[in-house]
């Protein structure tokens, strides 16, 4: 194959065939250029491929950490619960102890308000696991709900034997006064007649106090035929007690009086002679002697 080149100058026309060397030459240029160019190119694409695979591995990186960072503000949030919870229980102890103390007499031996001395040595110390950590807290969670509960039943029997103490009657239902007339026969003071008191009467100064023999629940306040003004008063296990002729009730039915609390004032209402106070013990809804109670000998 020979290719013919015309060349038009000014003498005329003249033929140029250039030899393999003029036609090889250039074609092994171009195709150098060629290779050149598609391997930039192939490098180019490999470089954008590796740039893309390190941008996805940092975006999955990055999603790992927000997932690790979430999962340990869920944790932390659910320590922080679990302590909330500790605090809570530790603080309703502290003052469930406090009370069983006092009423028990050992305040002075316990302080459940201050740390509690321990210490030790310790050898072979370990790293604490964030999930041995959460194990013990719920044990420890067990441990003080079963102390809660026990201690809370503690304080109960002892708050009952505390109102055992005060449901027990005893002593005068007056501060100042004297006993003027007994429980059983005697001469009615309006008629004259023999007839059967069913209380005692305590005489005093119109307005003095008049106290609670024991602690119970207002059952009565108010005016009852004979009775004047008058209280009464439930202190469990069958027992009452009846205060008349008050000049002014000071409860309600309903109250929760303790012992020796006024209860009224000392008045002449109803069936009476002058200011005293009439009081009544009922057991299982009969009278009997309050004698028993005025001169029984107070618990120690």
């Amino acid at each position: 194959m020979s290719v013919t080149v015309f060349i038009q100058r000014r003498k005329g026309v003249v033929r140029w065939q250039p030899g393999k060397a003029w036609i090889i030459v250039p074609a092994a240029i171009i195709a150098a250029t060629a290779y050149l160019s598609l391997n930039k190119s192939e490098q180019q694409a490999q470089q954008l491929l590796a740039e893309q695979q390190r941008q996805h591995q940092s975006e999955r990186s990055i999603e790992r950490i927000s997932q690790l960072k979430q999962a340990t503000q869920e944790q932390l949030n659910m320590l922080a619960a679990k302590v909330a919870r500790i605090q809570a229980r530790l603080g309703r102890m502290e003052a469930l102890g406090n009370q069983v103390a006092e009423q028990a007499r050992l305040a002075d031996q316990f302080d459940f308000s201050g740390e509690v001395g321990v210490g030790g040595i310790e050898l072979g110390e370990q790293q604490i696991e964030l999930q041995d950590l959460l194990q013990q807290m719920d044990e420890l969670m067990v441990r003080l709900d079963k102390g809660d509960r026990e201690l809370a039943l503690l304080s109960t029997v002892t708050h009952n034997h505390h109102v055992d103490e005060q449901r027990y009657i005893t002593g005068r239902p007056i501060k100042k006064g004297w006993m003027s007339s007994a429980y059983g026969t005697r001469n009615d003071p309006f008629s004259g007649r023999k007839a059967y008191h069913k209380g005692v009467d305590f005489a005093g100064s119109e307005g003095a106090e008049v106290i609670a023999t024991g602690a119970g629940v207002v059952t009565w306040a108010d005016r009852l035929y004979g009775y004047g003004k008058m209280v009464e008063i439930d202190h469990g296990n069958g027992l009452k007690t009846r205060y008349a002729h008050h000049k002014e009730i000071l409860v309600k039915v309903g109250d929760v009086v303790s012992k020796g609390q006024s209860i009224a004032l000392m008045g002449s209402t109803g069936r009476s002679t002058g200011p005293h106070v009439h009081y009544e013990v009922l057991r299982a809804g009969k009278q009997i002697d309050p004698a028993n109670y005025v001169y029984r000998k107070p618990r120690v």
